[in-house]
């Protein structure tokens, strides 16, 4: 394992995540094909992805498989039932407008820092997407910025969802919240698929961000209680894809050295951790409740 290159800020995740996207190109059974992942990570994602453990890699890569699965089967199903506005938050160098059965007239926004936009249009050129697609440079930490940006978009959509993939989770609790409110308030922004990591995956990331050398990166969103923070903000639950069932429901259980490392922890835990061990990882779609009450249902 090298230690020589670590991520530099919260934009080189990107890079990290489209090397773990395009192992599943190899997988005789893939659960999605990306051809365009490794060209957009490069050989800077190669470096970052070659700083992991063997064991690190292999449950990054069966992760990344089974949340790029969950989210397609969210946005197809939301494009085939009126959805006419996608507002990727954070997009990386995801490539779903190109790989996707989308509706042509279906609008794909994506939002990030400006880097990420330049290096995705360069590495794109030439190829063609299957709906509209717009890119927008827009740090979405800086408050004025991101409602400005939110403002103008909330006009071009009648029916919206918002992606936020591999995005709350580096954001403080103050920016998420602040985000919830802004999105809310925008009446066309209906949906918003974000990912879910319990107590106990959070606090492991925070002991393991260190030693993977991912002090830039660090996460940060961490409330008490998950679902009540996003219901108090006006958002409650309509699925939850838990990442383990949704691994069965696909015939991809987690590499075998995953399965005997929770065996073994379970049959030292009660049966309400190992509960929470189990529900760790989750993919949300909520929808924007307009008599925002605190109930939800997960």
């Amino acid at each position: 394992m090298t230690t020589t290159t670590p991520i530099q800020d919260v934009s080189e995740t990107a890079l990290m995540v489209a090397v773990w996207r395009a192992h599943e190109n190899d997988h005789p059974k893939p659960l999605y094909r990306d051809p365009f992942a490794l060209k957009l990570a490069g050989e800077r994602g190669k470096q970052i992805a070659a700083q992991f453990p063997k064991s690190r890699m292999r449950f990054s890569c069966w992760m990344m498989a089974i949340r790029t699965r969950i989210i397609d089967e969210l946005i197809e199903h939301a494009a085939g039932n009126g959805v006419d506005t996608v507002l990727n938050l954070g997009a990386g160098l995801d490539t779903r407008p190109y790989r996707l059965n989308l509706p042509k007239d279906l609008l794909w926004i994506e939002v990030d820092y400006p880097n990420i936009i330049e290096l995705k249009e360069s590495r794109l050129a030439g190829e063609s997407p299957a709906c509209k697609l717009a890119r927008i440079p827009c740090n979405l930490t800086d408050p004025e910025a991101r409602q400005a940006l939110l403002s103008d978009l909330a006009g071009e959509a009648k029916r919206g969802l918002v992606l936020a993939e591999g995005v709350i989770p580096y954001l403080t609790e103050t920016d998420v919240g602040a985000l919830a409110d802004e999105l809310r308030s925008q009446a066309a922004f209906r949906y918003w698929i974000v990912d879910y990591f319990s107590p106990y995956v959070r606090h492991y990331n925070q002991r393991e961000t260190k030693k993977l050398r991912m002090e830039n990166a660090p996460f940060q969103f961490d409330p008490k209680d998950y679902f009540g923070f996003f219901a108090e903000h006006g958002w409650r639950s309509k699925e939850v894809h838990w990442l383990q069932d949704a691994a069965r429901r696909f015939g991809r259980p987690a590499p075998a050295f995953v399965r005997y490392w929770y065996l073994l922890r379970g049959i030292f835990m009660s049966k309400e951790s190992r509960k929470e061990m189990r529900n760790s990882m989750a993919y949300i779609l909520f929808e924007r409740d307009s008599i925002n009450t605190s109930s939800v249902t997960h």
